[in-house]
């Protein structure tokens, strides 16, 4: 089966790469020493903080596999190189909704994508809806709610 590609921008690739360090070494001594105050309490059949130490740290080692699986199937986007004629990941659009509201949008791959940000994921319906698009056009997207209509503004990098 083949691997999956990681869509991200080089500034996805250097927060996950530094992620992962962080997790590795921080992440890794701050688990273990949470695993060895909790051995000190005694018991480790009806120890609930040694439990609970174990599950933190078995949550940290999947977070450090999937991010160690993200960059190992990385493509990153070379920002400055596909230019600002259409949108694309990495691609900063102003768009305007049918009430006339102005809206920013950085598109970036499913491993950045952070809405409180701003940053809305390619594979989402308005950044799928989006891609390939030009200032001027108007794009639908198909919600939940019914249909939208954007108009692209700007795009910049």
């Amino acid at each position: 089966m083949a691997q999956q590609e990681t869509l991200l921008t080089a500034e996805g690739l250097r927060d996950l790469e530094k992620e992962l360090e962080e997790l590795k070494t921080v992440g890794r001594k701050e688990a273990a020493e949470k695993i060895k105050v909790a051995r000190s309490f005694g018991d480790l059949s009806e120890n609930s903080e040694y439990d609970e130490a174990m599950s933190d740290q078995a949550k940290l080692e999947a977070r450090i596999n999937e991010i160690e699986h993200m960059i190992k199937n990385a493509k990153v986007f070379d920002e400055e190189a596909l230019g600002t004629e259409v949108v694309h990941i990495g691609s900063k659009v102003t768009i305007t909704n049918d009430s006339g509201a102005e809206l920013q949008y950085k598109i970036v791959g499913f491993a950045q994508a952070d809405p409180d940000e701003g940053k809305i994921s390619d594979e989402s319906p308005v950044g799928k809806a989006l891609i390939g698009h030009k200032v001027g056009e108007t794009v639908e997207v198909e919600a939940p709610i019914g249909l939208l209509k954007f108009v692209i503004k700007e795009i910049s990098k």
